[in-house]
């Protein structure tokens, strides 16, 4: 895995460094995860994202890590939700998959860990990293925590993220919606807000949503994708929005929330976009304490029960435009030049670093790869492979989100990540105990989350962000979505088509 160390000699700042690490890994991803100059001359563009982990060393020196890559800019119409049976993505900005991509990294290394640990018979209780030498040195960025001695505590998430990290996003875009609309204004010849067709108005209004780009005199609220009003229309929430409220949520989905404790450093620590993309005024209103989540410094300061949960916002940096424009050059044009037709892709990428433990090595690539179906990579930039997909309309390239079916699905789907984590919870001890029991046992998607909400860990995330959506309005449910089980990652047709060969040649061979 790649490891960056200090500062080079030409004493570039942070932002630039995480910038040029997550070029790096993109730019060694295949032709085809990229954008392409199509035959009748139009542009192809794509916004991309990176995670990246900073370590502070003993040293002070820091190192970074980029954990994930991603790319997009399209998602899933509302009428699409109830066919998708948790097989197909609902958003697939760069923002939201990166978002979803550390997760599932955070899920690998976890994994590693605890198959570490039983290779080598570790104890696998209420063991820290000060009481387990060996594990603490075996993974720089996850170690159990020490459990406290009370009667229920196997309710307690086992995990926790090393102190000494730091987790930032990059962005080669602002995110959309509201950090974002002063860029949105400035780029229009007519500055005057976009008429919505009378009959997306009377969607808007039912669903209390408005429009991704329109209405730009109303700032500060909750925006809906995509931002095209001749586009079907969404209750996906705008990446500035989702962004928000993982100020409050933690980037740990409600799920890996079981797993690993929400600590300080469970946030992001800061959002890295180039200098042209970072609208003061509009992040500051966004996200910043004297925007419109500032009323939840108070909130959260009277609240005594959110365990660990809180409002923490993260700092902007800015890389200078020189160095960008060098790196990048997928990035949507700011002019038309020359007549030149430019369009988003439809393709995005998405890209995860093996785990530390039993990935880093030939052997532990060729396991991860056939688990998850993606093909081999060689590695980028000194990183090893973990995941790599190439998605299509939420689905993974070749597949149709139309008609669904599991090996098409997203190692990031809500389906296959629903079934990663059932399965470390359901190796994990006491699984059956408790509140816990009622995770592991929960027979469809919907079961699974009312169980997790009535974990402690799961009361208190619920706590924490019903108080941020008091600030962020209006927030309209986007749940056509949990009526299924992990039946559907079977593929019953290609079960039939082998019981149907199997009958075939039994005939021929009795005939």
């Amino acid at each position: 895995m790649e490891r960056q160390k200090g500062g080079d000699s030409h004493g570039d700042t942070l932002a630039e460094r995480i910038a040029r690490l997550v070029h790096a890994h993109f730019d060694s991803l295949p032709a085809r995860s990229k954008p392409i100059l199509r035959d009748d001359g139009t542009r192809e563009w794509i916004p991309m994202c990176g995670v990246v982990v900073v370590r502070d060393n003993d040293d002070t020196s820091e190192e970074l890590t980029c954990v994930a890559v991603t790319s997009g800019a399209k998602c899933l119409p509302t009428t699409q939700l109830p066919s998708s049976t948790g097989l197909v993505l609902h958003d697939w900005h760069a923002e939201i998959l990166a978002l979803r991509a550390f997760n599932y990294w955070l899920l690998s290394e976890i994994r590693a860990l605890i198959d570490y640990e039983r290779q080598y018979q570790q104890p696998s209780s209420s063991s820290s990293s000060s009481s387990s030498p060996s594990t603490a040195k075996s993974s720089p960025f996850i170690r159990r925590r020490q459990q406290s001695q009370t009667p229920n505590n196997h309710n307690e998430p086992p995990f926790e993220l090393n102190p000494s990290l730091k987790i930032y996003l990059y962005c080669t875009t602002a995110p959309c919606g509201d950090a974002s609309m002063e860029l949105t204004m400035a780029a229009q010849d007519d500055p005057t807000p976009w008429e919505i067709p009378p009959s997306q108005q009377n969607i808007e209004e039912e669903a209390g949503l408005l429009s991704g780009r329109a209405n730009f005199s109303q700032l500060g609220i909750v925006r809906r994708k995509p931002a095209r009003a001749d586009a079907p229309s969404t209750k996906s929430k705008s990446c500035s929005d989702k962004l928000a409220l993982r100020q409050v949520s933690s980037l740990l989905s409600g799920g890996m929330s079981l797993l690993v404790a929400v600590t300080e450093n469970a946030y992001l620590a800061g959002v890295v976009m180039p200098r042209e993309e970072v609208s003061e005024t509009g992040c500051v209103r966004a996200w910043g304490v004297d925007g419109r989540m500032g009323p939840l410094v108070s909130r959260f300061k009277e609240e005594s029960s959110m365990d660990g949960y809180g409002y923490h916002p993260f700092r902007v940096l800015s890389v200078d435009m020189d160095v960008v424009e060098k790196l990048w050059p997928y990035g949507k044009p700011k002019s038309k030049e020359a007549g030149m037709k430019c369009k988003p892709g439809n393709i995005s990428a998405v890209w995860t670093a093996a785990p530390v433990l039993g990935g880093s090595t030939a052997a532990g690539v060729d396991r991860y790869a056939a688990e998850n179906g993606a093909k081999q990579l060689p590695k980028l930039s000194g990183s090893w492979t973990g995941l790599y997909e190439t998605i299509i309309g939420g689905m993974k390239q070749g597949y149709k989100a139309s008609v669904p079916v599991g090996k098409g699905a997203s190692a990031l789907s809500r389906a296959k990540m629903w079934a990663a984590l059932k399965g470390l919870l359901d190796a994990g001890e006491d699984a059956e105990a408790g509140d816990g029991g009622q995770v592991v046992r929960a027979a469809s998607y919907m079961e699974f989350k009312k169980a997790a909400l009535e974990t402690p860990v799961g009361r208190a995330r619920e706590r924490a962000m019903l108080e941020a959506k008091k600030v962020l309005v209006p927030w309209v449910p986007n749940d056509a979505d949990n009526e299924w089980g992990l039946e559907v990652l079977v593929d019953n047709k290609g079960k039939k088509r082998k019981r149907d060969d199997i009958k075939k040649n039994k005939d021929i061979e009795s005939s």
